[in-house]
């Protein structure tokens, strides 16, 4: 039997290989999170989902969101190399995540 360490994300439950990303994956699920809280203060009428949901996007844009407050806002219209998660689909955490699978 192999032992294999693994990184928790104690935010929302997802498995590393490595602390470097599961640490990245932590800051962007609270930048995530402080973005949603603000979106929420300002903004009457937005459901908790979809708020969450526009925090998650910003959090994980935040290189081109950046590149855009510093002067090239068509940085936001390019196409994404990958396409960003929606919340339904962020539990798989596909590619990031360590398979944990019993040797039989």
């Amino acid at each position: 039997m192999a032992v294999v360490a693994v990184w928790k994300c104690d935010r929302d439950g997802a498995m590393f290989d490595n602390k470097k990303d599961a640490e990245e994956h932590d800051k962007m699920l609270e930048l995530a999170a402080n973005i949603t809280s603000l979106i929420e203060r300002h903004v009457d009428g937005l459901s908790e989902a979809m708020g969450e949901e526009i925090g998650l996007l910003l959090a994980k844009r935040r290189e081109v969101l950046a590149k855009a407050c510093k002067g090239k806002p068509e940085a936001l219209l390019e196409e994404d190399e990958a396409p960003v998660q929606r919340n339904d689909e962020m539990s798989s955490h596909e590619g990031s995540v360590t398979p944990l699978a019993a040797n039989l």
